[in-house]
């Protein structure tokens, strides 16, 4: 089906970049479990020569990545680290890189554990004030490294702000790491940024079965690096994988409504209950980034985070051992609700002073809310909380 004529998203992800097989009209796009491909005579084939290189599955998730994202490339990794790593292999020893402070843990573990010692210099800020941004550029500076909505504070970054000021230095790189959002939520490419990065393994892939990174950009010169590093490192997922997350995007627009619509109600009841000291969630009118979120987001996301009066650690080690609906688990964006603490869980990689630092208190409890009735998942809380 021809792109020009789709408009909606949720006509996009069940259609755009997608054929039906051309060998056997099949609807949905086989798995095309192999390594490697015929060729008529020594260089002449049919697109594919090496499934590290190119896979027709694989192929098939990357343009509708794209296209979901506005994007013109597509790259999809074993993991959203691997896709994060293939994109710091773009910078050399002495580019600096600078960072939102409130982070996922895997990403601060690879930028200063593995990317440090190879010569990158990371700065961390708050960048909801533009100006600790614009205090740390410099003529080494090459990347803007943004997480929004933040995990798992819930902070909201102006990514058209931080993309003009990125241009106006002469053309730093903004990459954005889109995965609290999905391409449902936000679309980044369409506010300035150059690239946009996704752990696949969350709301994209939306079942918790697979692990997957993407990357998505409209910058031809970085798209030919990305997909050199892409063949040249080899971390690519395989024909199965980038199957389940064909599958899971095709429903991505209505999962996405209910995600929203289950957290809205979950944050209310969280914040008028009488034993929870703070709700982090940008879709209250109070929330410092709440008119951003309004103005670059669809909806308000399914990510909430939220503290006990007390602020004691074992209440929140007591509160999350005795959900009976919310899964204890690290993860998020799959179907199910899970609850986890980010200070011993996704975040355990970040020293605690740099965690207190952004607001991460040992006391902090982080829900991905699912898809379950919004009812049975309050009375678990309320439950747990009493």
């Amino acid at each position: 089906m021809s792109n020009t004529i789709m408009k909606g998203f949720g006509t996009k992800a069940i259609h755009a970049g997608l054929e039906p097989d051309p060998s056997t009209g099949a609807v949905m796009t086989p798995i095309y479990q192999t390594s490697t491909y015929a060729q008529e005579a020594p260089g002449v084939h049919k697109g594919f020569e090496y499934s590290r290189t190119h896979n027709p599955t694989r192929k098939a998730l990357e343009n509708n990545l794209a296209a979901l994202e506005g994007g013109k490339h597509g790259l999809v990794f074993a993991s959203g680290l691997a896709a994060i790593d293939t994109l710091l292999k773009t910078l050399h020893p002495g580019d600096e890189v600078i960072s939102t402070n409130d982070l996922y843990g895997g990403t601060y573990r690879l930028f200063v554990k593995v990317y440090e010692k190879l010569g990158l210099k990371f700065h961390f800020v708050p960048m909801q004030d533009l100006s600790s941004i614009e205090k740390k550029i410099n003529e080494k500076t090459r990347l803007i490294w943004v997480e929004t909505p933040t995990n798992p504070m819930l902070n909201v970054i102006d990514i058209e702000s931080v993309a003009t000021l990125a241009k106006s230095k002469g053309g730093i790189l903004l990459a954005v790491d889109n995965t609290f959002s999905s391409p449902y939520l936000q679309q980044p490419l369409k506010l300035g940024a150059d690239v946009v990065m996704h752990s696949a393994t969350k709301y994209i892939g939306g079942h918790s079965d697979l692990v997957m990174g993407a990357l998505i950009t409209s910058n031809d010169n970085l798209a030919e690096q990305l997909y050199f590093l892409q063949n040249a490192a080899g971390a690519i997922p395989g024909p199965m994988d980038c199957f389940l997350a064909l599958r899971g995007i095709k429903t991505l627009h209505v999962r996405m409504q209910r995600h929203c619509e289950n957290a809205e109600k979950i944050a209310r009841f969280l914040r008028s209950h009488p034993k929870v000291e703070k709700v982090f969630w940008p879709g209250f009118p109070d929330h410092p980034g709440h008119d951003i979120a309004k103005k670059q987001m669809r909806a308000f996301g399914g990510m909430i985070s939220f503290t006990i009066k007390g602020d004691r650690v074992e209440d929140a080690y007591k509160a999350i051992s005795s959900l009976k609906i919310f899964t204890l688990a690290e993860s998020l964006g799959g179907v199910e609700s899970l609850a986890g603490h980010p200070a011993t869980m996704t975040h355990a990689s970040i020293p605690k002073a740099e965690r207190l630092k952004s607001g991460l208190s040992d006391s902090l409890i982080r829900l991905s809310i699912g898809l379950e009735d919004a009812e049975d998942l309050i009375a678990d809380l309320k439950h747990v909380l009493q």
